[in-house]
């Protein structure tokens, strides 16, 4: 190949590889994740209220669903895995995967996956999948045991201050 002299040249021909590349990750993935897949604009807006890791994935891995039917975490896995409002999960097995889809909103973590006392007090912090608690119902996740201690000592109080604080909280960047 002969070198490219002109450096616009160069970067177009550097930006059409990747768009090429993209194109083929694209078609290799899972056709559930294609088909909710967004737009740039959307992704963007997506990743600040759901709490993903860099590849889009939702709760470290850890099933949703079974915070709520086995009463413990529990890591899914990428053969059994859906996606909600732009992050990807994983489920330990179909029939979770399947209650999940049937019924997002019940079993997806408060707060988009971040810790309820980060978002009680105003600020966004990843978790632990392991300091979680059900609470009427809904999945609320913490950073780490201590700061859960911290939660458990006013559950609905916490909560109160956390749902008034979350549709400001959500447009900002995690610490």
């Amino acid at each position: 190949m002969v070198p490219f002299v002109n450096s616009r040249l160069s970067h177009c021909y550097r930006v059409l590889s990747l768009l090429g590349l993209a194109a083929l990750v694209c078609a290799a993935a899972p056709i559930s994740l294609r088909a909710q897949s967004g737009d740039a604009a959307t992704m963007t807006a997506v990743s600040a209220a759901v709490n993903v890791s860099s590849a889009g994935l939702a709760l470290k891995g850890f099933d949703p669903v079974a915070y709520f039917t086995v009463g413990e975490p529990t890591k899914g896995t990428a053969t059994f895995a859906t996606t909600w409002q732009g992050a990807a999960y994983h489920f330990a097995n179909a029939a979770n995967r399947d209650a999940f889809a049937a019924a997002p909103e019940k079993y997806a973590p408060q707060y988009g996956g971040y810790c309820a006392m980060g978002v009680a007090g105003g600020a966004k912090f990843d978790i632990d999948p392991t300091a979680w608690r059900v609470e009427n119902g809904r999945l609320y996740l913490n950073k780490d045991k201590r700061t859960q201690t911290a939660w458990l000592r006013d559950v609905p109080g916490n909560i109160v201050k956390a749902d008034l604080k979350w549709p400001t909280v959500a447009k900002t960047k995690m610490r």
